[in-house]
């Protein structure tokens, strides 16, 4: 299929920002707060009575002294220098999804963002109706009996489904010999990472011919030392196991718990559902699937739901209706404790509750449905690009939600890498592609997803950025190893990142490691 769509033209902003402290000016300030009025301070006290001794700074705080123009004028310039998600941005395995303004309106509201945990629950009943409606439409889209919104992203929720796996096999007897989880080499590293930080063996199957790993193959490490399962499905290569009903039998059979990692829920999302398929536990991910914003351990949620027989160890305060009432319920004494402070981050409980009553289930089906499309829709024109391949290319299969590409052709007969290939991407106004969870099955794989929100003109013109940009590396390669040259910061070396002695995570690390460097150069 031949490629007709033009290149924009682009270049990033560069402002060359000082950081904000070389900013600072003695004495400058963007308000002045008024003296304590004579009435107020005889009711309150001094000042120095209402903060303990031991509480009190030494010496005022180093915070940078600017006017309120400069302060804007300074995060408007830091926001147009950034390169990434200002265009058009395919993060496979992250499904970024556009997050609505109006939910982050809501958000913002008193009625939510001025309330406390603390509050008595006659005080919360708009929020905790909202906790629970979400919570039965995970029901619904999963099967399962109960969902919790605690866990602070999905590697949170599977370090929940680790430590429950534990509670409920010591309640039976088995804590001691039931120490092994398996997964696969294609499930999320968050499933293997957190099942080791609970204190389980990990036991890590290979794909094979088939894009997963063989019934054999789970056959041959099942024991009576099996806990649980913990598995994604699809993959992040786009393909389903369709014995997935067969795996889960066969652990249970053994004794152990399945646990399905819904990341890649998107191409499935009201076709199947985790509880029908035997699953014990699933969690969502509101920040991929939902609707709510994205960001590292910030406002990610990942929601996690489990079978009646596994809810009595859930974390507490579980939200519970009674009559028209809503109300806290404790978690159970013998639970798994809480995993984060009261409900979890309720605002983006909020934002996705109103993705799903907006959405509705004929919209939840047609973005499923628009997912696979576009995802199979680049595979085909991905395919015709000169330097990619794709993994398992025998495989005729449709993909799900996203597929995992490789340039691996293209670094053999270019050297150029697909690192390199993302930095001039951004060249272009759109955003770098992701690469792949470690370990790379495929060799300088890159993850596109298109998921239901980017129409076909920003996928098209998405593919035209990556087939220029390959074309690049066959004619003119040198561009493609010294990108971007379009933005505020060019290629860096990582050397630095390597050495203490010279990056900084505070202004005076900044200020002592500078003055060394100065006083090694005289």
């Amino acid at each position: 299929m031949p490629n007709n769509t033009a290149l924009r033209r682009y270049h990033g902003a560069v402002w060359n920002e000082p950081i904000v402290m070389e900013q600072s000016r003695a004495g400058r300030r963007g308000l002045r707060v008024p003296a304590v009025e004579p009435e107020v301070a005889r009711v309150a006290g001094p000042l120095d009575a209402l903060l303990p001794a031991a509480l009190r700074r030494r010496a005022p705080p180093a915070l940078p002294e600017m006017s309120e123009p400069d302060v804007l004028r300074h995060y408007l310039h830091l926001s147009q220098e950034t390169l990434g998600m200002m265009g058009i941005s395919l993060f496979g395995t992250c499904t970024m999804k556009y997050n609505a303004r109006v939910n982050e309106a809501l958000a913002a509201r008193d009625e939510l963002a001025q309330t406390h945990p603390r509050q008595h629950p006659d005080t919360l009943q708009g929020t905790l109706e909202i906790v629970h409606r979400l919570d039965l439409a995970l029901r619904e889209l999963s099967g399962m009996d109960r969902f919790v919104f605690q866990p602070a992203g999905g590697a949170d929720a599977a370090y929940t489904h680790a430590c429950l796996t534990r509670a409920w096999h010591a309640a039976r007897g088995e804590g001691e010999t039931r120490d092994e989880i398996i997964t696969t080499i294609q499930t999320h590293p968050c499933n293997p990472a957190t099942a080791a930080t609970a204190g389980f063996k990990v036991v890590t199957l290979m794909i094979e011919e088939d894009g997963y790993p063989s019934l054999e193959a789970l056959k041959a490490v099942v024991s009576n030392r099996t806990a649980a399962l913990m598995i994604n499905n699809p993959d992040d290569m786009g393909i389903y196991n369709p014995h997935i009903k067969e795996w889960v039998r066969i652990v249970h059979e053994a004794g152990g718990l399945c646990f399905y990692d819904h990341a890649n829920f998107n191409g499935v999302m009201s076709k199947i559902r985790a509880r029908e398929l035997g699953f014990d536990a699933c969690m969502f991910m509101l920040h991929k699937t939902f609707g709510a914003p994205k960001g590292g351990g910030g406002p990610a949620v990942g929601a996690y739901g489990c079978s009646e027989a596994l809810a009595p160890f859930l974390p507490g305060p579980l939200v519970v209706k009674e009559g028209e009432r809503y109300a806290l319920q404790a978690g159970a004494a013998d639970g798994v404790g809480r995993v984060r402070e009261f409900l979890g981050n309720v605002q983006q409980v909020l934002k996705a509750y109103a993705w799903v009553r907006a959405m509705g289930s004929e919209g939840i089906a047609a973005a499923s449905d628009l997912s696979v499309l576009a995802n199979n829709y680049m595979t085909a024109r991905l395919k015709q690009v000169r330097g990619v391949s794709v993994s398992h290319p025998h495989i005729e299969a449709p993909r799900m939600e996203m597929t995992r590409f490789s340039l691996q052709p293209l670094y053999e007969e270019t050297g150029v890498s697909a690192a390199q290939v993302q930095n001039r991407m951004v060249d272009f106004g759109v955003d770098a592609f992701w690469l792949a969870h470690e370990p790379w099955i495929v060799p300088q794989p890159f993850t596109p997803e298109a998921g239901e929100m980017w129409s076909k003109e920003d996928i098209d013109y998405w593919i035209a950025v990556l087939e220029t940009v390959c074309h690049e590396a066959y004619t003119t390669p040198e561009i493609v190893r010294g990108a971007p040259h379009r933005h505020a910061i060019g290629a860096l070396g990582g050397e630095a990142l390597e050495d203490p002695q010279r990056w900084a995570m505070t202004w005076r690390a900044w200020q002592r490691k500078q003055a060394r460097a100065r006083e090694a150069a005289a």
